[in-house]
């Protein structure tokens, strides 16, 4: 089965009631003209191209999308939206994409949001990532010790080469506390 069947496999859904609306009318002018795909440096790993992601889209497909891994390896280099001929903002509608995930807490992307979590909580107490604290605070949020085993390896090589210290640092008054309120108010209006 291609992913064109796979796509169509998918029921479309009411588009006047979904969660994908704002995105819809973010890319509604799409003339599926492909230049995305073709500009996109991450699409050889994408299940699905970035042109046939905004198709979905378009259709309503949303269990269609969100089964897919198209729009969490978007790296945010804006090379579809500076080359669209149209002028769509295709980046921040992947982040949409990304709001929706958090959001609807959906399983598949619970081990990416628990990191990304970590990652931001680290620079929130420390002003900058602390590597080996944010990975044990990611790992304690993790229900699955065999995730540890996968990475420890890697830790312990990184240590030995002197790339990952083990400094934990301490919490300080930095001035980073307004701005992470700031973003979490922003993202509450998106």
């Amino acid at each position: 089965m291609n992913q064109v069947e796979q796509t169509q496999n998918y029921q479309e859904v009411d588009p006047s009631s979904d969660s994908l609306k704002h995105i819809r009318e973010m890319i509604q002018s799409c003339i599926q003209c492909g230049t995305c795909t073709g500009s996109c440096p991450n699409e050889f790993a994408m299940d699905h191209t970035p042109r046939q992601l905004w198709r979905m889209v378009l259709m309503g497909q949303k269990d269609a999308i969100f089964h897919s891994r198209t729009f969490s390896l978007c790296s945010s280099c804006y090379s579809c939206t500076l080359r669209c001929p149209r002028g769509l903002p295709l980046t921040d509608a992947m982040h949409q994409l990304k709001l929706i995930a958090v959001r609807e807490k959906l399983s598949e992307y619970k081990i990416a949001n628990l990191f990304y979590k970590s990652f931001l909580d680290s620079v929130n107490d420390h002003g900058r990532v602390r590597e080996l604290g944010m990975m044990t605070h990611f790992f304690l949020t993790l229900t699955d010790p065999m995730v540890v085993l996968k990475f420890a390896s890697l830790g312990l090589k990184l240590m030995s080469k002197g790339k990952l210290s083990p400094h934990f640092g301490s919490k300080g008054d930095l001035p980073l506390g307004a701005l992470f309120k700031k973003v979490e108010e922003m993202e509450k209006n998106i």
